[in-house]
């Protein structure tokens, strides 16, 4: 299926049969070409208000970062900014016609093992609510742990390596030997290959399990 938006008017084809034009009033067809482009220059003035507070901004599409830098002893005025900067943002968003999920929102330490285990603070405010921090999250398919050591990611892809084996583990046996490399190229290797750089340097005992 494919999807044109010519001026504000969205035509779909599929199956070399293109449908009914339908005029679009609002927003942006998701799968539109000029969708991911008009996108950033709709959000682009997020990076300004995270700027504003000294903090900065990651952002993959719709997937964002705040990150602020501090020292132990200065945690609970870093809290204070991270806090003051995502209501800022919140309201943006919402003079925006955009809503931040706060049930989508992680909060994590980064830092030596000694420095996290000196830090008391186990939660940030994001708007009403409150985020708990965790020692993990999943950034683009890549799971960082809170002292950067590549465990957890190291963990998940032996996970999913497993998983996806054993599922193939009764096709392959059916299949000549160049179409069951294929499928665990597709499968398992493809899962060793994706971010790979990220894991240069580990511990031998990670790369063994690797």
């Amino acid at each position: 299926m494919t999807s044109f938006v010519i001026g504000r008017k969205q035509q779909v084809s599929y199956n070399g049969q293109l449908s009914p034009i339908c005029p679009v009033q609002f927003g942006l067809p998701q799968g539109s070409i000029l969708g991911p482009l008009l996108f950033m220059l709709y959000t682009t003035d997020g990076n300004q208000v995270v700027v504003k507070h000294g903090l900065r901004l990651h952002q993959y599409v719709d997937d964002c970062q705040v990150c602020v830098t501090t020292s132990i002893d200065d945690v609970a005025l870093a809290v204070d900014r991270l806090a003051r900067c995502v209501s800022d943002v919140g309201e943006w968003m919402s003079s925006s016609q955009l809503r931040l999920n706060s049930s989508k929102t992680r909060a994590i330490w980064l830092g030596y093992k000694n420095q996290i285990d000196r830090v008391n603070i186990n939660s940030v405010p994001v708007l009403s609510s409150s985020v708990s921090t965790v020692d993990s999250v999943r950034d683009l398919g890549v799971v960082i742990n809170s002292r950067l050591t590549m465990s957890d990611h190291v963990t998940a892809l032996c996970r999913s390596g497993y998983y996806q084996l054993w599922q193939l583990r009764l096709v392959v046996r059916t299949l000549p030997e160049a179409a069951a490399k294929t499928l665990v190229q597709a499968f398992v290797t493809c899962l060793l290959e994706y971010c790979n750089v990220l894991i240069y340097g580990i511990t031998d005992n990670f790369f063994r399990r690797l």
